[in-house]
């Protein structure tokens, strides 16, 4: 979709009193969403899921771009401590069950903003695996909400070219060689004979985190 049809899109939304919010992970290619919803409503919440894990230099970046843009940011978490996620064996569970990890504390936070809310404005990219190029670009969500993917068919060129255009602040740890960035323990620099997803969830045969299970298991 270009600019103008999301902008038409989401006043299409707006209009029928529908109740919108974004997540974001804040990565480079993530702000490109970011800037044009800030551009035709910044009202509209930007959730962001704060495991515990992540890198301080993602919340810096977070905050950077927050009072770049003017957004108005939500933070929910998981509602079980982190010292209580462990195993029998008395291990963290990102490293004995990432599934479960990511669970706890990207999808089960998330479930309330979901019952709440209508729309779930989301900017996956189907160039970024083959899971997410099977997807539409809207979904249903769980509690009836609607996935809304409006940068589907947005390339790795075309997000470069805007951030370049608007001259957009990168995340810091790229140029450290880390382009998919998640949470710290799961989280490696990106190996160039790898895809570039593979930088998430090092060695734990994982590609998508638990956001995007119903969808992948419609496939």
């Amino acid at each position: 979709m270009d600019i103008e049809s999301i902008k038409i899109k989401i006043n299409e939304y707006l209009q029928k009193d529908l109740k919108l919010f974004t997540t974001s992970s804040f990565q480079t290619h993530s702000i490109v969403l970011l800037h044009i919803l800030s551009k035709i409503d910044n009202t509209i919440p930007v959730y962001f899921i704060n495991t515990g894990y992540h890198f301080p230099e993602t919340i810096e970046y977070r905050d950077q771009l927050a009072e770049l843009m003017n957004l108005n940011i939500q933070e929910v978490s998981a509602f079980t401590p982190r010292h209580m996620q462990k195993d029998a064996n008395g291990r963290l569970l990102f490293a004995s069950d990432p599934d479960f990890c990511c669970f706890l504390n990207k999808t089960q936070p998330l479930e309330p903003v979901l019952a709440e809310k209508d729309v779930w404005i989301n900017g996956v990219r189907g160039d970024q695996s083959a899971v997410r190029k099977a997807f539409k670009v809207e979904e249903s969500a769980p509690h009836n909400t609607v996935r809304f993917h409006p940068m589907l068919d947005w390339t790795t060129k075309m997000i470069e070219l805007y951030i370049k255009e608007h001259k957009l602040p990168r995340h810091p740890l790229e140029a450290k060689g880390y382009l998919s960035i998640g949470c710290e323990p799961c989280t490696r620099k990106f190996d160039l004979e790898s895809y570039s997803r593979e930088g998430r969830w090092f060695g734990l045969k994982k590609t998508e985190c638990g956001l995007n299970t119903d969808l992948i298991n419609k496939q």
